[in-house]
């Protein structure tokens, strides 16, 4: 395991604990007003937007505010248009980052993550400089106290699924992107319950960083995701857990 999935699932439980609701629910509404602009209003037909609509209900969004952001995309109401785009670079050690946004505003973003990545002892890089250290996937989430992890690797392998792993308390399924809502309905028909689902970027391989090192990368990805204008950081790097857990709790 890189790290990053661990470092993943205590930010994403600690983003859910703190008083930072207000830029979280931010965040949502833009990936749901462009999950609905890119794929449309019906999340039965959009994977992308069923995935942020479940994610805002995860945080207690209103149902109102998500109504509105999907027919803010869709043209019903009228509000901002934002533009996706990914920004790569390396931190510390050579760990490969990459930095999904959503913007409406790529003139002030782009020298803002610059900034964050030269902060922290990084670099930002041009466009294709890491992406091909990576790989697109589905992940599917299993709480792994509700259910045995052979079990598991039946019904998910028998369902199109390519591999398991554990990650603290939780089973990541991995999945091609095509096949994620295949084996996604394949469980709920087995009565197994999800967490979330997505498609997201799986380092293809890692980069081992200790020490001082670690905490430079560590603080710079916290500081990418605080960034209102960032969606996701994906990253290749193997930080021991003692590091992780050090930093995530300062």
């Amino acid at each position: 395991m890189s790290g990053h999935s661990r470092w993943s699932q205590i930010k994403r439980k600690k983003g859910k604990a703190d008083l930072q609701r207000g830029k979280l629910f931010s965040k949502l509404i833009r990936e749901i007003t462009v999950a609905a602009r890119n794929g449309g209003g019906d999340p039965k037909g959009n994977m992308r937007l069923k995935a942020a609509l479940e994610e805002a209900r995860s945080v207690n969004m209103p149902a109102d505010t998500m109504k509105r952001a999907v027919q803010k995309g869709t043209g019903e109401l009228p509000g901002e248009t934002y533009e996706e785009t990914v920004y790569e670079g390396y931190g510390v050690g050579g760990v490969a980052v990459m930095v999904k946004v959503l913007t409406d505003n790529k003139n002030r973003t782009a020298p803002e993550i610059r900034h964050t990545f030269e902060k922290h002892s990084g670099n930002m890089g041009a466009q294709g400089c890491v992406a091909w250290m990576f790989d697109r996937k589905g992940i599917i989430q299993v709480d792994a106290g509700k259910i045995g992890e052979d079990d598991l690797m039946a019904l998910a392998l028998d369902a199109g699924a390519l591999d398991l792993r554990r990650v603290d308390k939780v089973f990541e399924i991995v999945t091609t992107p095509e096949e994620l809502e295949t084996v996604r309905k394949a469980l709920e028909e087995k009565k197994v319950s999800i967490g979330r689902a997505e498609v997201t970027m799986i380092p293809l391989s890692t980069v081992k960083v200790e020490g001082k090192d670690a905490q430079h990368v560590l603080r710079l990805i916290e500081e990418l995701e605080e960034h209102d204008d960032v969606q996701a950081v994906y990253a290749n790097f193997d930080i021991p857990d003692e590091i992780i857990d050090a930093v995530s709790a300062a």
